[in-house]
């Protein structure tokens, strides 16, 4: 039977990585989309000299330093500087990056599944990024090598967990560099705050002057990548200008730079239920079954925890704390989407921790051996099934025909590249924000928005029909004259 067992993993194992692969190989070749444009026009402007500037598209299209609009922050777009400082491909070199973040995701999550519950904790946790779907909106997270910053985030709150009960001082600092990912990560320090008073020793006052003492240098190391950045910007800009660029940020966190109808608690709780690769209902079930075996778990060792035990319980905490920051703020959050994108950096981060503190808590069960030997093992059973159906799910994605890819992309886009090299051409206005974005991005012009002042006089690219002249035209797109 064990033989049995490791072969059944390793061919599980196996199968696995072969999903990831396909998931990966997919994503590289997917349609640049205007998110990941407006981002790699940071790392373009300052390999050409123009400091880290956007092209300020969402911000009066003209250069921008530090963007507020750009919450993709610098431990992205650094890396993605460096490698093409080398020469690499625009799109696939500034791509390679998150993909090396959703690697060190998924090695993170191993190494977190193995230490608390084993390596059947570890392969469930591996698969359930897999199984999470950021298709489903207009703002969507096509795959793990899209230039965003979630999953960089979700990574660096992952390996924050793994080196948190030795060397807390480097979570700090993880937890810092994931909020520069994604500014969003913020919502992540409760978590890690619990986790820390959970680790520290003794009881009552004694515990609590403990985790103030272990918890200065995380929280000041937290804080020094974006003390580090503001310093950069204000540096770059200058008081004046860092007073209002200061203004701009705190306006977006507050407001999340989107104007839309106001949305319900039951309506975001369904749009995530839904934001798997499985129906709705099985979804609410795994989530429902994960509650059990924790619970069922942390009865059934309390009062008789070993220190795997206990570290079981640290990660209970913080991914409980953290993904309920999460899902709790988005929900609630009655200003912003319906987009799975927004918590996105909570829940490949959170979620597989959940589930390996799941496998954990049946393993507790199993200890206890009778009834809730076999229901733990059903339960559990029935949690692989599902991450399983979601993550093939996600598999049989990748084949379904695409109406735009980055290689149809860059054919629709050749003749205007090589018109906007011909002429000199520096700006080009989106006409409107959207797929008009990336195009211009490909073409190397700079990309603003129809509207904004700054491109009266500027030709428009856009996929409609001209309404004045018609000076370029690909497959898709064309360019317009101003108006």
């Amino acid at each position: 039977m064990r033989l049995a067992r490791t072969v059944a993993f390793w061919l599980l194992a196996a199968a696995l990585l072969v999903c990831h692969v396909i998931v990966i190989q997919h994503s590289l070749g997917a349609r640049f989309w205007e998110d990941e444009a407006f981002n790699l026009t940071v790392p373009r402007n300052l390999l050409a000299g123009l400091g880290y500037a956007s092209d300020g598209a969402l911000s009066g299209s003209t250069l921008t330093l530090f963007d507020p609009r750009i919450s993709t922050g610098p431990t992205v777009l650094l890396p993605v500087t460096a490698v093409l400082a080398f020469g690499a491909d625009a799109v696939i070199g500034a791509r390679m990056i998150p993909l090396a973040f959703w690697i060190a995701l998924i090695a993170g999550l191993i190494v977190l599944g193995r230490r608390t519950a084993g390596r059947w904790a570890a392969l469930l946790a591996a698969s359930v990024p897999l199984a999470f779907n950021g298709l489903g909106s207009v703002s969507p997270i096509q795959g793990p090598t899209d230039l965003l910053g979630e999953v960089p985030a979700a990574a660096l709150l992952v390996w924050a967990l793994v080196v948190l009960p030795r060397r807390a001082w480097l979570a700090g600092l993880l937890v810092g560099l994931a909020v520069q990912a994604k500014l969003i990560a913020l919502l992540a320090l409760p978590g890690f705050a619990v986790a820390l008073w959970v680790l520290a020793p003794g009881h009552g006052w004694q515990r609590i002057v403990q985790t103030l003492k272990r918890s200065w240098l995380p929280l000041v190391l937290a804080g020094v990548p974006t003390l580090l950045v503001e310093v950069a910007a204000f540096l770059s800009m200058g008081s004046a200008k860092f007073v209002e660029h200061l203004r701009g940020l705190a306006h977006f966190v507050r407001g999340g730079g989107q104007h839309v109808q106001p949305t319900t608690v039951p309506q975001k709780l369904e749009t995530l239920a839904g934001a798997w690769f499985v129906p709705s209902w099985v979804g609410i079930a795994t989530a429902v079954l994960c509650v059990l075996l924790i619970v069922g778990g942390l009865l059934a060792v309390r009062g008789r925890a070993t220190d795997a035990d206990r570290l079981a319980v640290m990660l209970i905490a913080v991914s409980a704390v953290g993904a309920l920051a999460f899902v709790g703020w988005w929900s609630t959050a009655a200003h912003t989407p319906l987009w799975v994108r927004h918590p996105a950096a909570g829940v490949p981060a959170f979620f597989p921790v959940l589930v390996i503190c799941a496998v954990w808590g049946t393993r507790a069960l199993i200890a206890h051996g009778g009834l809730r030997r076999a229901l733990g093992a059903l339960l559990v059973a029935l949690l692989s099934a599902s991450l399983a159906w979601s993550v093939v799910g996600h598999v049989q994605q990748t084949a379904l025909p695409r109406s735009e890819t980055l290689a149809t992309q860059r054919v629709a886009v050749a003749p205007i590249a090589d018109w906007v090299r011909e002429t000199g051409t520096t700006w080009l206005a989106a006409d409107p924000w959207g797929a008009a974005v990336a195009p211009i991005v490909l073409s190397g012009a700079h990309v603003g928005l129809f509207d904004a002042n700054a491109m009266a006089g500027v030709p428009r690219l856009t996929g409609f029909p001209c309404k004045t002249p018609t000076l370029v035209e690909g497959a898709r797109y064309r360019v317009c004259a101003a108006p």
